[in-house]
This record gives structure tokens, sequence and C-alpha cells, in this order.
């Protein structure tokens, strides 16, 4: 078990991404996968109220699902559940009344009277810092929300939020959700990165698997046919796509792994991340991902994906 940050929240080193759930993934599928997922010793969930707005079931789909999977199941005190607010299109923004707000519905459909980590989704200019704080500081009083964490802040306006939490005692940001991956690294470690090493933040990434990419699945000649499809061949067309595939292939082939796991893995051995976030659409894709959990990669196996990914 890890812990995020300085909180109370121990995972295993796997964050299962709801965005596919009412998706690319009907209920029933999506209950399969939280099954087998749980089953095969995961414990950590992502979603948000936003997911999924580009589906037909529309925002707030993935967490009414995640609900119902909560209350069939039984399993709401096996799993550290995680969601965020500011991006859904009524929800949008974190002002503190819409926090509130936003929260309560959150945990209508999550048929939850908690939620573990709570993100703010992105940045918010707008609001004042100390209003947003104060909000979250609220929440954790009460005892809806037991941490909340940073998705999509630069590093500037993380270590300034910190600032503003411990100059008002207000509850700090515990964690970090921005993109990183093994072919998209430098923003988040010449950003983000140093303020959460410095203050002792959790990265919990999100599209750890470059939108597939790093699946293995997308090669020269051969595209598979998927809802990211135009996402992930993009890496294709550069030279260090193909290098960081040859690359992740020759370690998978040491370890008789997937080329998934070695991606996952490499992410969960950098510094400052806990829990790479990864979505299956499907019970045949979790495996791969539940095997990274497990993985570890050698001092030389890491040097030879980082020489890749430069």
């Amino acid at each position: 078990m890890t812990r995020i940050g300085n909180s109370e929240l121990d995972v295993r080193p796997l964050n299962l991404g709801g965005n596919v759930f009412g998706w690319t993934a009907d209920e029933a599928t999506s209950h399969a996968v939280l099954d087998a997922f749980v089953d095969g010793g995961g414990d950590f969930i992502d979603t948000a109220d936003v997911y999924s707005a580009w589906s037909d079931g529309g925002a707030g789909i993935s967490e009414t699902i995640i609900g119902s999977w909560l209350a069939k199941s039984g399993n709401r005190d096996r799993v550290v559940l995680a969601t965020k607010v500011a991006k859904k299109a009524d929800r949008a923004g974190l002002a503190a009344e819409n926090i509130r707000a936003a929260v309560d519905e959150s945990l209508q459909r999550l048929r939850t009277d908690r939620i573990d980590l709570y993100w703010a989704h992105q940045d918010d200019p707008a609001t004042p810092l100390e209003e947003t704080l104060g909000a979250f500081d609220e929440l954790v009083t009460a005892g809806k929300v037991r941490a909340i964490g940073a998705s999509n802040f630069t590093g500037p306006r993380l270590e300034r939020s910190l600032e503003v939490s411990r100059r008002e005692g207000f509850a700090a940001y515990v964690a970090v959700q921005n993109h990183y991956n093994l072919v998209e690294r430098e923003e988040y470690e010449r950003d983000a990165r140093p303020v959460a090493e410095a203050n002792g933040l959790a990265s919990l990434p999100y599209w750890s698997l470059a939108s597939g990419f790093l699946t293995g699945k997308y090669r020269p000649g051969n595209l598979a046919d998927s809802a990211r499809r135009g996402a992930a061949a993009k890496y294709l067309d550069e030279p260090r796509g193909t290098a960081v595939l040859e690359a992740l292939d020759a370690v998978a082939a040491a370890h008789d792994a997937q080329v998934a796991s070695v991606a996952l893995a490499w992410l969960r051995q950098q510094p400052t991340v806990v829990a790479p976030i990864a979505s299956a659409r499907t019970v045949e894709q979790l495996p791969a991902l539940l095997a990274s959990m497990d993985l570890e990669l050698s001092t030389d196996e890491l040097a030879a994906l980082e020489r890749a990914s430069r």
C-alpha cells in the first residue's frame, strides 16, 4: 500500500479511470470491470462530475454507474473513491457556492456519504484561492471529503495554493493530477513535479498510456479501431514514438509482460508518482493494468526507457 501525500489514504499503485463508464463501456460492462478490478487487487477509482459529457449518457453518467455498482456490490469500504469539480457545464469553476452544490450532487450520484479524494479539476483564476480552499476546508471539516487534490494546475499556481492553505489553516492539496506518461514528460517534470517533490504531494497522472498508444496496439500500418485512435496515432509520426515502442517491446519480452504493464510500471517508478490512472473498457483489458502494480523494472531497464523517451 502507498500513502497519498500526507493524507490518511492508502492505495494500491493503480488508479482505475472512470472516464469510459457510460461512454465506451455500458453499465453492465462497467460493473464487470469494477468487479474484476477489485477482485484483482485494485482499490482506487477515479471519476469526475463531467464524465462523460461527450457520451449519450451525458455528464454525471460515470458517477451514476459507479454509484449503482457501489450499491449493488457493497464494496464502498473496499475502495478509495475520487471525483472532481470545476468542468461540468452547470458546475463550472471553483467558486465556493459551486463547490458546495457540486459535492452534494456527486455524493448523490455516487450513493455514498463521503468522497475520499476530491479534485479541483482545473484551476479557476477568476476565483480567489482563499475562497476555493476555504470551501474545500469546509467539506473536509464536515466529513463529506477526506482529502483534496489539484488537477491541471501549473507549478506556480499549485505552490500559491499551498501557501494560502498554510497561511489560513485550510486543508491543503495532497496530490496533483496532471498529464504525464512515457511520451509526454517535459511539462510535468519541468513545472509541477518540483513543487510536488518539495511539498510531499503525490502524483496521480492521467493519460498514463497516452490514449492507448503505450499499450502497443497502435503500430506503423496498424491503427487499431477505437475511439482514441486519432489521439494515439499521432505519436507514430514522431521518431521518439517508435523508439519508445521498441524499448517497451524489449523490456516486456524480458519480463514476459505486456507493453501496457511496462509503461505503467515505468510511470509508477518515477519520482512523486503513486498511482497512474488507466482505464479499461472491457474486463479483458484489466490484466495488463493490474500486472503493472507488481512489475519492478531494473535500473538498466528504466535507463533504456529514459533514453528512448527523450
